[in-house]
């Protein structure tokens, strides 16, 4: 019997979505769906929500919880990965407090900025843990990492934990049919192309029966702007640096230099930028859970609808070898040749019964690739934090992030990571 297995089973509307889609996949059915979380409540309010979906969709998959990480790895063909490491309380909050303490504002903080740098670290100590047990009792297996941030985590399972692993986000599908929808255009029969890092890829063209759509899409942009709107952030890069960015405007305010200034505070009511996002985010998620948990996990004739998360499409083109294109995060063995090779990319990818095999974009826009650097900069610098313990390397990462290098001293970035450090106890191995 064939086996994915979910890590983070407790990420239970993650999971309603990624592992309902493969009870409704006919090419997966017979497979044992294997649950493990560290949270034994959640990891069986999962289990009773999906075999609920398993009742009303007559699927012949098989669900298993598991509280032991190694059998529940054990044997697997694939593997999602969705954990999140230290929670919202405390970890979240210490990343958003402490540097508000020195005047760094942030929105989400998931994926590069100091709020990143710090994910990062106290997750990849649990992935390399992963990536042994994969290597010990699933070898072969086909790793799908959907945790933020996504670029060095993915790297990191690549580069260090010798685990075949793609990394996979929602931005690039949604990219084209949120700008569409907001922009009023009919997206039937566009044709585009999608590539750069993750949360930082770039529509470098985007067409309609031969008929270049970017004028018409600045045209209608630039009118835009002159109101607020929640992705003016994301139309001012495009209008600025002429391509459109896959990941959100709250997201990309934070990547950047030009928009979250102590020195220019009007900049976040005249973008639009939500401040402590992510926190809020959380809060919400936290006071509807019991609702949802009622919602989800008993009712017993929940059904579900297939998602356009990429997951159970992989699964599918590589048991039936049909292809299927995906938007991948993945290694940069020369995809695109203004990155550098040690980067992990986003690039098209196509998925048929040999797995994954990434295509090649060459050079991007010069402009383009340079932004994506002054990220890639800091994310190559925290891996080698994580993997080396050596606290300068944390130091590095921080001062070479556009953001915070933007508002902060070196002396505060320094004694800013330091709080930093000292505030994650448990959560931060040690650093020299």
């Amino acid at each position: 019997m064939s086996k994915i297995t979910f890590l983070g089973a407790g990420s239970t509307v993650f999971a309603k979505n990624v592992l309902g889609d493969c009870l409704l996949t006919p090419a997966l059915q017979g497979f044992e769906i294997a649950l493990f979380d560290i949270d034994h409540e959640r990891l069986q309010d999962s289990a009773n929500m999906l075999n609920n979906i398993k009742k009303t969709s007559g699927s012949t998959s098989i669900i298993k919880a598991y509280t032991d990480r190694k059998e529940a790895l054990s044997g697997a063909k694939f593997v999602v990965n969705a954990i999140q490491v230290g929670g919202y309380d405390p970890c979240t909050i210490t990343d958003f407090e402490i540097p508000k303490k020195y005047g760094l504002r942030q929105t989400i903080a998931d994926t590069v900025g100091i709020g990143g740098i710090f994910r990062n670290l106290r997750t990849i100590p649990v992935m390399l843990d992963f990536a042994a047990d994969v290597r010990e009792v699933c070898p072969d297996a086909l790793f799908l990492n959907y945790t933020n941030p996504m670029a060095v985590l993915t790297n990191v399972m690549n580069t260090y934990g010798g685990v075949r692993t793609v990394g996979l986000c929602h931005s690039v599908q949604t990219c084209v049919p949120e700008l569409f929808k907001h922009l009023e255009i009919d997206q039937t029969g566009v044709k585009a192309k999608i590539a750069g890092i993750n949360h930082m890829a770039w529509l470098l063209e985007v067409s309609k029966d031969g008929v270049d759509l970017y004028p018409e899409i600045k045209k209608r942009a630039a009118e835009k702007q002159k109101e607020k709107h929640k992705d003016m952030v994301r139309y001012e890069m495009m209008l600025k640096f002429g391509h459109y960015i896959t990941e959100s405007s709250e997201h990309n305010a934070e990547y950047h230099p030009y928009f979250i200034k102590r020195s220019y505070p009007e900049l976040v009511d005249r973008f639009n930028i939500p401040l402590d996002e992510y926190p809020r985010r959380c809060i919400d998620q936290i006071s509807r859970w019991k609702q949802m948990r009622e919602d989800l996990v008993n009712d017993a004739n929940l059904t579900h609808v297939r998602s356009h998360e990429y997951a159970s499409y992989i699964f599918e083109a590589i048991e039936t070898d049909v292809p299927f294109k995906i938007g991948g995060n993945v290694m940069n063995t020369g995809l695109i040749t203004n990155l550098p090779r040690e980067a992990c990319v986003e690039v098209p990818c196509l998925v048929d019964r040999n797995g994954v095999t990434p295509t090649y974009v060459g050079d991007l826009p010069p402009q383009l690739a340079a932004l994506n650097r002054t990220n890639i900069n800091t994310q190559l610098l925290t891996i080698e934090a994580a993997i080396t313990r050596k606290r300068e390397h944390i130091y590095h990462a921080a001062m070479l992030d556009p953001h915070t290098s933007a508002e902060l001293s070196m002396d505060d970035i320094i004694a800013m990571c330091d709080e930093l450090i000292e505030a994650h106890g448990k959560w931060l191995p040690e650093y020299k």
